[in-house]
């Protein structure tokens, strides 16, 4: 249930900063869920990799909620920082074609 829940705030998050920013509102929202269950997929492999080194076999002993439930911050990690990225990179381009549309109003261009 809490996967449900996690899954349509991402895609909401997502789908308002594409609708702010004049974007492919359904393709971010999808991207958005995708960008999720990559960084728990990257979580798990890592948390895999860790046990490997270290000689335990932890992963295969823990049930599988556990799991899902440790490698979840890495799901979100990946989500913030990747809408942080997306916004920061439209604003920058909107940002500059607000000045580039009022360098051309200044000087008298259209």
């Amino acid at each position: 249930m809490i996967g449900l829940l996690l899954i349509y705030f991402i895609g909401k998050s997502f789908y308002q900063l594409a609708f702010d920013y004049d974007k492919n509102v359904w393709a971010f929202a999808i991207l958005g869920v995708i960008f999720y269950y990559g960084g728990t997929f990257i979580g798990g492999f890592i948390l895999g990799i860790i046990g490997a080194f270290l000689g335990s076999n932890f992963v295969e002993t823990i049930p599988k909620i556990m799991l899902s439930l440790i490698s979840m911050p890495f799901g979100l990690l990946v989500c913030w920082g990747s809408y942080k990225l997306l916004e920061n990179q439209w604003d920058k381009k909107k940002t500059a074609n607000n000045n580039d549309s009022l360098d051309s109003n200044l000087t008298g261009k259209i």
